[in-house]
């Protein structure tokens, strides 16, 4: 079967071993036949809401069976699906729902409670309640229960083409509230296609899925094992000991994980039995400290360590092969199969070697751009012509704005980041976005936002403010911030300053700022 739509990857599989376990989530486990009979039920009901092609369905749940099967359903209907991190607080939901224009809504009772106010402000106009239902309909919504039914067959609308845009993923961006970047099926199915092949993925592994859907690397848990036909078990992270506890049920033998998880996971005792099991670790999400690696090779000695590097505007960039870490433990390894990696000038020439460049992605990774935003595609997204191959329409390739350099060999090093983006704890964050929401607080006059170095998170978050009144208490201020931010944008410390420096432009002097912090 030719994979030319994103939910091709499940639908094959159904066919190919319809029997083999596919999903599971707490106790229930659907085969690779069953979730795909529940994928038809969920298409079925787009379908009968009246979704059309390239209409948006936002996912706003933990993960569960019905998470998954409303992403490949709004596929399978001719849609496009926005997973949106569970964790997000209403503020965060409503810029989503209304930056993308979805107009179907997958959620609980629950969390449609807390976004009553925020839903008249958006064009849903259809929501799907998982689990308990209300009868209670804000914003003049009309509500439907989960009707993913095993029995129903979705008449799926309009065809596809690989090229066509199947996926929303938010991301902050450096001046603001997060961005979309949009996927095709193409981009989709490539990088599964990819991430499996050079992490040997087959029909024998069970993947245990702990990151975020709406996170790429999270996603990407999910269509690799879908895309060789491997069992994918979903968990909602909370303790360390529950991710020992699930590869220990399951037989766990690949696991996936930010720099600060791994952290945690050195923390806890691993069973000899759970330990063998494990075939592989990956990192992605930022650096992993050199002892953690060490550890953990010490923990898993017959699993292979995969080092990973990516960006949710190409969905995978890199990764380091086993059998290179120990001659380069702090590289981020070479292209993955079927991207092209380069380090390139501002005027778009190669650097030499131990020369740094930006990273810039090439090939069918490469995302469509950012939903809506023009302007900001146009400085991401660039036709670029390999030298020698002038004579073909340029490819559309993204410019990363990671700094970093090659070696003789290809071996890519990461040296920073071009803008004041903040990545901690996997994510990466908008300083804009957590300064907004400190002035929202009307408790401060100034604010400035900045990562500071740390070895568990990457990097922890600074605020430094101004009083707007006369006096201003820190714990006052980070109060009101967990009320408007999810845990992981809350910063770490807060300095109260009487004055905040600024540059000749008037700006504020960030640079001078930040190293007054660290200092």
């Amino acid at each position: 079967m030719i994979r030319t739509a994103f939910h091709h990857l499940l639908s094959g599989a159904a066919a190919a071993i319809p029997d083999a376990p596919a999903l599971t989530y707490k106790d229930e486990t659907l085969t690779y036949a069953q979730t795909w009979q529940t994928v038809e039920g969920a298409a079925a009901q787009l379908l009968g809401l009246g979704l059309k092609r390239g209409d948006r369905v936002a996912i706003y749940l933990e993960k569960r069976l019905e998470t998954v099967s409303t992403i490949f359903a709004a596929s399978a209907a001719g849609g496009m699906f926005v997973p949106i991190n569970h964790v997000l607080k209403p503020v965060q939901v409503g810029h989503i729902l209304v930056d993308s224009g979805a107009r179907v809504l997958v959620t609980s009772a629950d969390r449609l409670t807390q976004l009553a106010e925020t839903l008249e402000q958006t064009m849903v106009e259809d929501v799907i309640v998982v689990g308990p239902s209300t009868k209670t309909a804000p914003g003049g919504v009309r509500l439907h229960a989960w009707g993913g039914r095993a029995d129903a067959v979705a008449s799926v609308a309009a065809s596809v083409i690989d090229v066509d845009p199947a996926a929303i993923l938010y991301t902050s961006g450096s001046t603001g509230r997060p961005k979309g970047v949009v996927l095709s099926h193409r981009n989709l199915i490539v990088g599964a296609e990819s991430v499996s092949s050079y992490l040997d993925n087959t029909p024998d592994d069970v993947i245990l899925s702990v990151l975020p859907l709406s996170f790429d690397a999270g996603l990407s848990q999910v269509t690799t094992a879908f895309a060789v036909g491997a069992h994918c078990v979903l968990m909602n992270y909370l303790l360390p000991r529950e991710v020992v506890k699930l590869c220990a049920k399951y037989g766990v033998t690949g696991l996936t994980c930010v720099p600060p998880l791994w952290l945690q996971l050195l923390e806890v005792p691993w069973p000899d039995e759970t330990r063998a099991s494990l075939r592989y670790f990956a990192n992605t999400g930022g650096r992993m400290p050199r002892a953690a690696l060490d550890r953990l090779r010490e923990i898993f000695p017959a699993a292979s360590p995969f080092l990973m590097y990516g960006l949710t505007e190409a969905f995978r960039s890199t990764y380091l092969d086993p059998g290179e870490v120990d001659r380069h433990p702090d590289s981020i390894g070479r292209a993955i199969p079927n991207a092209d990696i380069l380090v390139l000038r501002p005027d778009g020439s190669p650097c030499a070697p131990g020369e740094e460049g930006e990273l810039v992605h090439r090939g069918a990774l490469v995302g469509l751009g950012y939903w809506n935003d023009p302007e900001r595609t146009a400085e991401r997204y660039r036709p670029l012509t390999r030298p020698g191959q002038e004579w073909r329409t340029p490819d559309m390739a993204v410019w990363s704005g990671d700094t970093v350099v090659a070696d003789e060999e290809g071996f890519l090093y990461f040296v920073g980041r071009k803008d004041d983006m903040i990545k901690t704890s996997g994510y990466r964050v908008s300083p804009t976005e957590i300064e907004e929401a400190a002035y929202a607080t009307g408790m401060v006059r100034d604010a400035v936002a900045i990562g500071v170095a740390d070895d568990a998170l990457g990097q922890c978050i600074v605020i430094v403010v101004t009083a707007a009144g006369e006096t201003l208490e820190s714990a006052d201020l980070s109060a009101a911030l967990r009320q408007k931010l999810p845990m992981y944008m809350v910063p770490t410390a807060i300095h109260v300053r009487d004055e905040l420096p600024r540059s000749p432009n008037g700006k504020f002097d960030r640079n001078l700022i930040k190293n007054e912090v660290v200092a």
